[in-house]
């Protein structure tokens, strides 16, 4: 019988967003904290006055920073163990960046998808790139705000 194989949300899946997103950061390095930061912006754009989002607006999608940064550590590792990404120590911990064979890898890679992410990564680097972390931090933290308000059900009286 055969193995299905889960894309959507996978080591895979998060390990080449992951490797775009750096690939186009290069030379730079980043911490996990800043790549699970840029790879949630990368896919919602929308979100942050930027192009539309590749992936839905769904009402509770600020919970995906919480499930996304093991999903995104698996991906880092699976990426690593094909000599796509390294990843360094520092004294303010580890730093993850593209290796040389990131960029022919990717522009292996054929897919509408895959497209979208890499415009998205251009967008989200060249936007974000220069920002504090704390100043991410605040970003992302008024858009969940937002979010809160949006999906928020009004109470009415007696339906409880």
């Amino acid at each position: 019988m055969a193995e299905t194989v889960q894309t959507f949300n996978s080591p895979i899946e998060t390990g080449v967003r992951a490797l775009i997103l750096l690939a186009e950061s290069y030379p730079d390095q980043l911490d996990l904290q800043r790549i699970l930061e840029f790879d949630y912006i990368m896919v919602h754009t929308g979100d942050v006055d930027g192009p539309p989002s590749i992936h839905p607006a769904l009402p509770l999608r600020s919970g995906e920073l919480l499930v996304r940064r093991q999903l995104i550590e698996r991906g880092l590792m699976l990426m690593i163990s094909r000599g796509l990404l390294g990843r360094s120590a520092t004294p303010n911990g580890f730093m993850y960046h593209a290796e040389d064979a990131a960029g022919p890898f990717l522009d292996g890679l054929t897919a509408e998808y895959l497209d979208d992410l890499k415009d998205r990564a251009v967008w989200v680097v060249e936007r974000f790139s220069g920002m504090s972390d704390h100043d991410v931090r605040v970003m992302l933290s008024q858009v969940y705000d937002q979010w809160s308000r949006e999906f928020q059900v009004p109470e009415q009286p007696g339906l409880f």
